[in-house]
């Protein structure tokens, strides 16, 4: 049992609230996954530059790793602390050359995500701990998903906790669990993606970063989901320009939504959504099975 939340705003004047909203309904959440919580936030970026979510262990200086990948980067990084992550952005074009000494020179240090827009933070501990340590109330952007744990199939780690990034700007919570994720790994694999825990849920993410770098959208490779996917789940999915929704035919997941002329939310159950603003005039639906449900900020 785990919950998921994630919020998508229509409306450019709640911006500056996405993380106070966002941080609301994760707390809610925590009776449902006191072990560990994470989130990803889609804010400020363009198109040239690329941001690295970096975690290391508690006091570690990014100052310095930031100093050292100076020349990989073409010249000093852009770097915003947050306890134990750190977010650097660099030049599009020196993204692999970052990331190659990183893996060489900083081995103790885990990227977590990369985008254009995305930021990711997570961490083992209670859902209200982590949003205060990372400081989830005041991050602004347009669209947000999070996610508290309930370890049931791995060990309690910060590593495990999600949500799971294995494309730019892409990133997944689940709640559920998958019976097919070692054949699917290994097929993935195969396939040239590469996974850094055993966990089920991060296949469900490389599995779709595969179907949209071969050239479906998000929504068709949601769809492809339901014939190769095998298992109980429910998937919130965050892109740099979109929000979707995903439950498996037998939705025995519970998930709810409301949707106003303001914005979409997502919950596991609906007292995560009482706090958002019109609320009771929002239109409350229970997603369908097996059917995609998604939003743009580009459409």
């Amino acid at each position: 049992m785990c919950g998921i939340v994630g919020i998508f705003l229509k409306d450019p004047k709640l911006e500056p609230e996405l993380g106070q909203m966002l941080s609301s309904m994760l707390c809610v959440m925590t009776d449902r996954g006191p072990d560990s919580a994470g989130f990803a936030v889609y804010g400020a970026g363009t198109a040239d530059h690329v941001k690295l979510s970096l975690r290391a262990a508690a006091g570690y200086d990014f100052e310095a790793l930031a100093r050292s990948l100076s020349v990989s980067a073409g010249g000093a990084p852009g770097l915003s602390v947050r306890a134990t992550h750190a977010v650097i952005e660099v030049p599009a074009a020196a993204e692999a050359a970052v990331r190659a000494a990183l893996a060489t020179d900083h081995p103790e240090v885990a990227l977590v995500g990369s985008g254009a827009r995305m930021e990711i933070f997570k961490e083992v501990g209670l859902p209200s701990d982590v949003a205060l340590r990372f400081d989830l109330s005041k991050m602004r952007g347009t669209h947000g998903i999070g996610h508290t744990r309930m370890a049931t199939e791995s060990a309690v780690t910060t590593a495990g906790a999600h949500p799971f990034s294995t494309g730019r700007d892409q990133c997944l919570v689940h709640n559920g669990s998958l019976s097919n994720h070692n054949d699917l790994r290994r097929v993935l694999t195969r396939e040239g993606l590469t996974f850094a825990t055993e966990n089920d849920s991060e296949v469900a993410a490389g599995y779709l970063t595969w179907r949209m770098r071969e050239g479906a959208t998000l929504g068709e490779a949601l769809k492809a989901g339901l014939d190769d996917l095998d298992g109980f789940y429910t998937f919130v999915v965050g892109t740099e320009s979109g929000f979707g929704v995903l439950r498996d035919p037998i939705a025995c997941k519970p998930a709810v939504m409301a949707e106003t002329d303001q914005y979409v939310a997502f919950g596991s159950e609906y007292r995560a959504l009482v706090d958002l603003p019109g609320i009771a005039k929002a239109k409350v639906f229970e997603p369908e099975p097996a059917t995609v449900y998604f939003w743009d900020r580009a459409a």
